[in-house]
C-alpha cells in the first residue's frame, strides 16, 4: 500500500472559490460600512444640536438656548483680561437677557494655564467676584484632538480659532455662527449685531400672533 501522502490532495475548488470571492466582497462591504459611519456622519448644523457639561458635570442639551441670540466665550479666571471681560459681560448679560439673549461661559485651561481652578470653583468665583448670573459650564478644550465637539462647532463655522482667552463668537436663534470677537474688542462693538438679532426675533414672535 502506497502512503497517503503520494496522493495529491485537492482542497480548493470551483466552490471554494466562489467562496473565498463572497467573503472577500462581504469584507470589503463591512470596511466601507465602518468608514462611512466614521468619517461620513451627517454634518451637525447648529450649535443647539450639541450637549455639554455643567459646573457640576451633568449633561446639559444646549437645544434649551434654541430661539435664543448667545455669545460663547471661552473664559479664565487668572488672566489679565479676567476682571474686564466678565464685567463686560455681566453688563452684556443684563441689557439683553435672559429671555432673547444669553452669555455662555465655558472655561478653558489651555491658554497661559489661566484657568487652574475646577469647574464647581470657576463658577463660584466668577459669581461671588463679579455677579454674573449667566450660565459657566464644565472646564473644556478647544485645541486639538480633545477640544469640545461644540465648541469646535464654533471654530469650523467661524474658521477662527481662539488663540487666546475671552474669545467670543454670536450665534443666532437657529444654531448658526455669525460674527466673532477677539478679547480686546469693546462691548460697544458688539451690542448693535446683538441688538439686531434680538429684533429680528421680536419681529418673528409679532408675526406669529
Amino acid at each position: 500500500m502506497e502512503p497517503l501522502s503520494a496522493y495529491p490532495v485537492k482542497c480548493s475548488g470551483p466552490k471554494a472559490k466562489v467562496f473565498a470571492v463572497l467573503l472577500s466582497m462581504l469584507l470589503c462591504t463591512v470596511t466601507l460600512f465602518l468608514l462611512q459611519l466614521k468619517f461620513l456622519k451627517p454634518k451637525t448644523n447648529s450649535f443647539y444640536a450639541f450637549e455639554v457639561k455643567d459646573a457640576k458635570g451633568r449633561t446639559v442639551s444646549l437645544e434649551k438656548f434654541k430661539g435664543k441670540v448667545t455669545l460663547v466665550v471661552n473664559v479664565a479666571s487668572d488672566c489679565q483680561l479676567t476682571d474686564r471681560n466678565y464685567l463686560a459681560l455681566k453688563e452684556l448679560h443684563k441689557e439683553f437677557g435672559p429671555y432673547h439673549f444669553s452669555v455662555l461661559a465655558f472655561p478653558c485651561n489651555q491658554f497661559g494655564d489661566s484657568e487652574p481652578r475646577p469647574s464647581k470653583e470657576v463658577e463660584s468665583f466668577a459669581r461671588s467676584t463679579y455677579g454674573v448670573t449667566f450660565p459657566i459650564f464644565h472646564k473644556i478644550k478647544i485645541l486639538g484632538p480633545e477640544a469640545e465637539p461644540a465648541f469646535r462647532f464654533l471654530v469650523d463655522s467661524s474658521k477662527k480659532e481662539p488663540r487666546w482667552n475671552f474669545w467670543k463668537y454670536l450665534v443666532n436663534p437657529d444654531g448658526q455662527v455669525v460674527k466673532f470677537w477677539r478679547p480686546e474688542e469693546p462691548i460697544d462693538v458688539m451690542k448693535p449685531d446683538i441688538a439686531a438679532l434680538i429684533r429680528q426675533i421680536i419681529i418673528k414672535k409679532k408675526e406669529d400672533l
